[in-house]
Parts: C-alpha cells; structure tokens; sequence
C-alpha cells in the first residue's frame, strides 16, 4: 500500500469516526466517511493495549498487506478507519483477512 493511500492526521481520522458509520468483527471495528479524493484512504490505529511499538507496528504491516490483496484503492468510494481489536492476536492471518474482507465488502453495499 502505498503512502498516498494513508490517513495520517488526527484531525482527519476525528472526521471520520465522528460521522459514526461503523461494522465490527471480533478482530476489526471499521469507521467509513464519502472520501474526499479521487481515491480512497485508509487509516490503521492499532492501541497500546496490543503491545509494545515493535509488535503494533506488526499489526499494522500485517493489515496493510491484508489490505493489498483485495481491496482496490482506485475505484473505492469510501475513507476507511481500521481498528484492531485485542481477539486479533488469537487469530491466523488468513482467518484476520477473510474477517477484514468480508467487514469492508458489508459496509461498502
């Protein structure tokens, strides 16, 4: 996933939230907004409750590949906020990515 394709402020992630259209799993809670690019974004936030900065930044690495093998930034229509929940370390990858897959399919409909 490229840089671009990031949300990086905390004013744009508060945007986001702050509309409150939400899906969750047990491994994710989505926040989605209408995107305000020609592309859609995505933000990652991952709490200090998951572990220290080498096992978040993990986490983070993990859901951006997750996020590359399915989702097509071009040609989405929404800004996306990805939260991992505490049940995301107890899952395998491939069981976290058809999890995330099928949260952000719902919500895209």
């Amino acid at each position: 996933m490229i840089k671009k394709y990031r949300i990086k402020k905390n004013e744009e992630f508060s945007r986001i939230i702050a509309i409150k259209k939400c899906k969750s799993s047990d491994n994710f809670i989505l926040y989605y907004a209408p995107k305000k690019e020609s592309y859609s974004r995505v933000g990652i936030s991952v709490s200090k409750k998951m572990g220290k900065a080498v096992e978040r930044n993990k986490i983070k690495r993990q859901i951006r590949m997750m996020l590359a093998n399915f989702y097509d930034f071009d040609k989405g229509d929404k800004d996306l906020i990805i939260i991992a929940r505490k049940k995301y370390l107890e899952h395998a990858f491939n069981d976290k990515q058809a999890d995330l897959e099928k949260l952000i399919k719902s919500s895209i409909i």
